[in-house]
């Protein structure tokens, strides 16, 4: 269900990317795609973890793809009025608006699923191979966004998208996941909420990988700009785009696989700060490259340097987090991580605005490595931290 909703939302967002960029050549107007889909995921996150921790999280689920589903179809049919959406951008930004308010309540009822399916010493496991099959959507989504789009144009991309939505909620039916209510209805909203807060910022080591990565996606995102990298930097059109934004993907994939057959227990923390550390370098390389090929090799080690973070951070997450608060600590951390990706379209869009497209994306490698020094640092626990046999059961 998740990989074909992946792959969808992977899809629509090079395509939407590409129409806008076509439809304004502002970079400023790319940033403001992210900016439109992270205001309401991040306002409704809150409020999400807490529905997801007392109601059927199935249902839930189901709710967020028939508004993502809608979502599809109001694009697509924008593109029989080309003309009439080239004066009025803003009715694309007002359907991403939308599809962030589902993607906001979706991420913590997926993520509170996991212990109703698996047992917790699974978790670690579960968190691997999902994290596969993520990037795996990573790696086809764009692919297949790009080389569709460049075939056959917006129209028959857009539809593509939808059929993928509508598999993914028909592939929902037969899936159970058993309700349970680890959370009191009785409890206020603020008070509930509050629970799932206190936890995270009194969790040093919680709070200091949501962080680490915050600011890392925040200020090391350079996706948002891959349009004009691959317009006027590289020249490779919309075909070298897709393939552009599936090149981190691969390398996250077959990172993925390797823990999977290797996983981190010893010395977690410091491999997580050293893969930010090496995320950043590999940001400033790709705004100095003008080259493709090294473009490309490049965002690969980008992404496998990615997907380690990622896998120690859910991983810990999971692992740390008692099953009554994981919506709502799942919640707090899309505040943190799910909006920083989005924000960080907005960041890249707007720095590249104002500083210029390649100090703007090297300003963001070089802020990636402060942030490391700066978690490092302030965070004994974080160094020093292992996945033990203890932690894992």
């Amino acid at each position: 269900m998740r990989l074909c909703l992946n792959i969808a939302l992977q899809m629509q967002g090079v395509i939407v990317g590409w129409q806008v960029y076509e439809l304004t050549h502002d970079p400023f107007a790319l940033g403001l795609i992210g900016l439109s889909e992270v205001i309401p995921a991040v306002s409704v996150s809150l409020f999400a973890g807490h529905i997801a921790d007392i109601f059927p999280k199935k249902r839930i689920i189901f709710l967020c793809l028939i508004l993502l589903f809608l979502c599809s179809v109001a694009i697509f049919s924008l593109t029989f009025y080309t003309d009439f959406v080239i004066q009025q951008t803003h009715l694309i930004y007002g359907i991403i608006f939308l599809t962030g308010l589902g993607r906001g309540f979706l991420g913590p009822a997926i993520f509170s699923s996991m212990p109703l399916l698996v047992n917790k010493n699974q978790y670690a496991d579960a968190v691997i191979w999902n994290t596969t099959l993520w990037h795996f959507a990573a790696v086809s989504g764009p692919a297949l966004g790009g080389l569709i789009f460049s075939f056959l144009g917006f129209s028959y991309s857009y539809l593509i998208v939808m059929i993928l939505i509508l598999c993914s909620l028909c592939i929902l039916f037969t899936i159970h996941i058993p309700f349970t209510a680890l959370s009191k209805k009785a409890d206020s909203v603020f008070n509930s909420i509050k629970e799932g807060i206190d936890f995270v910022f009194k969790n040093e080591l919680i709070l200091a990988a949501i962080s680490l990565d915050l600011f890392a996606v925040l200020f090391g995102g350079a996706v948002a700009l891959l349009p004009i990298f691959a317009s006027e930097i590289l020249d490779t059109g919309a075909r070298g785009l897709g393939i552009l934004r599936a090149a981190p993907a691969v390398g996250a994939v077959f990172m993925s696989v390797m823990i999977g057959f290797y996983p981190i227990r010893k010395y977690a923390g410091m491999i997580l700060l050293t893969s930010v550390a090496c995320f950043g370098l590999t940001i400033i390389a790709f705004a100095l490259s003008k080259i493709f090929i090294l473009s490309l090799i490049i965002l690969v080690v980008n992404g496998m340097f990615d997907s380690v973070s990622v896998i120690c951070r859910q991983t810990l997450m999971q692992t740390l987090t008692p099953p009554e608060l994981k919506g709502r600590v799942s919640s707090v951390n899309n505040i943190f991580i799910g909006s920083s990706n989005e924000l960080g379209a907005f960041e890249s869009g707007f720095a590249a605005k104002i500083m210029g497209l390649i100090p703007s994306v090297i300003f963001g490698g070089c802020v990636t490595l402060l942030t490391v020094l700066v978690a490092g640092f302030s965070s004994k626990k974080l160094r020093d931290f292992h996945f033990s046999d203890k932690v894992l059961k």
